[in-house]
């Protein structure tokens, strides 16, 4: 599983460095991701293979998530499912956050398995389905 405990606190990362986005854990289907953007800046067009939820900490932005615009600031809660094109642009006068700030440098790599299909994974013995 993952050394990260969902009810001791959010880890941080260094807003000042020049990784704005740190992985925290990648499942099978999920994915959690702190990042900071610093402002006038974006994370870039992206599409992942997991599913991602992100709640916005600070700042303000405007997430396009499948080609749609919607403004983001912080309390807000955006989901991009797996293999939806997002892009997150910090159009605020502060840093935009998901999540808090963390010391320690991520690896922003999926394992391999996250880039096959279920049924590829339930074959390799990674899941199985209760549905068949």
């Amino acid at each position: 599983m993952s050394s990260f405990k969902p009810n001791s606190g959010i880890p941080e990362h260094e807003t000042s460095s020049s990784e704005f986005r740190k992985v925290l854990w990648t499942g099978l289907y999920s994915q959690v991701v702190i990042m900071t953007i610093p402002v006038g800046g974006d994370i870039g067009d992206e599409v992942h293979t997991v599913d991602q939820a992100l709640t916005f900490t600070s700042g303000k932005g405007m997430a396009t998530i499948n080609g749609k615009d919607q403004a983001v600031e912080a309390g807000d809660l955006m989901v991009v499912p797996a293999g939806t094109q997002h892009q997150f642009v910090n159009t605020g006068d502060s840093p935009l956050e998901q999540g808090d700030k963390e010391e320690d440098e991520g690896i922003d790599e999926a394992p391999e398995w996250t880039k096959k299909s279920k049924k590829e994974n339930e074959e390799a013995g990674v899941t199985s389905s209760t549905h068949k």
